[in-house]
């Protein structure tokens, strides 16, 4: 059979991920608003976990949360960066995403911090967090759902389109709400579910969020990729098109990112399970005070009403 399809560069992403720790980089803001949404929801969870591995280090917030909960024990923190890891609150890995290192049944919680949508086989990865995991181990992660940055996508797109006659890919495709509900069903995850959050964050203009995505480490990895210095009359145009299309009247810009927060369980027997198919202990007809016909029974036509068919 044949692999998966190499959409991202891997070798770019480290490179682009180490690069984010140096000077000047490290936009974590993105990273700490999800890191206080994903701890708010393991809030509404009444289960203490003892060892939590936090996959994707941008930075150190999601791992002080953790660290500071009542019952853990360790904390470890896996990044495709080295440069990344290092001074993190936890036991630092350096490992690529794609080739998961850990014995299976090794932690109680997994935690995915906006890093996961940077792979090429995200149900592989998928599989192999839920081998990690013990019996009734949770996995929850936030990703970048597809409505991220789709104003950035449009205005490159056109801009390209009419300064160079032709475009190159430039935003990574994200997958959306429905597609992780079915990922996390088909890496064999129980009690799976998929929602999103919205954020909308305004820069001054298109080129400073363009240095902030590069400081997070997010610029262009695509296999894809023009591999020649893209002109500064296509960057000038998209910003000149963004401020018309999406500007505010103070001419700031605003940029969309979709969060997909993905939650599944490891199977264990002692989960709820769904009854099987005619094991109900009450008929339907009597919660709804109806009459019950058997299969392939049709009522009168005389009690049928004015608009029956």
């Amino acid at each position: 059979m044949a692999g998966p399809t190499e959409v991202f560069d891997r070798a770019a992403v480290r490179r682009r991920r180490n690069r984010s720790a140096g000077p000047g980089g490290s936009a974590t803001f993105l990273y700490d608003e999800v890191a206080e949404r994903l701890a708010d929801r393991l809030d509404d969870i009444d289960r203490e976990f003892r060892r939590v591995l936090v996959v994707g280090a941008l930075g150190n917030r999601l791992c002080a949360l953790v660290a500071s909960r009542a019952g853990v024990e360790r904390v470890v923190v896996c990044d495709t960066a080295e440069a990344l890891v290092r001074n993190r609150t936890g036991i630092p890995v350096v490992a690529d995403e794609e080739a998961v290192p850990f014995a299976p049944a090794s932690f109680d919680l997994v935690l995915g911090a906006l890093s996961l949508h940077a792979v090429n086989d995200l149900p592989g990865v998928l599989v192999q967090i839920r081998r990690i995991l013990v019996a009734d181990g949770l996995f929850l992660a936030g990703c970048f759902g597809g409505e991220t940055l789709h104003e950035l996508r449009r205005v490159l797109l056109e801009a390209e389109s009419e300064v160079s006659g032709g475009a190159s890919p430039r935003v990574a495709p994200f997958a959306d709400v429905r597609d992780g509900g079915a990922l996390l069903q088909r890496a064999g995850f129980a009690l799976p579910v998929a929602d999103s959050d919205t954020v909308v964050v305004t820069w001054p203009d298109a080129f400073a969020l363009m240095r902030d995505l590069r400081s997070m480490g997010e610029a262009n990895a695509l296999a894809s990729r023009r591999r020649t210095p893209t002109s500064r009359a296509v960057f000038a145009a998209a910003a000149a098109r963004y401020r018309e299309l999406f500007g505010d009247p103070d001419g700031r810009i605003p940029a969309t990112f979709q969060v997909l927060y993905l939650t599944g369980w490891a199977p264990a027997a002692s989960q709820q399970q769904p009854l099987r198919p005619g094991s109900a202990v009450a008929r339907l007809a009597d919660a709804l005070d109806a009459e019950e016909h058997s299969a392939g029974e049709r009522a009168d036509p005389e009690d049928r009403g004015p608009n029956s068919g």
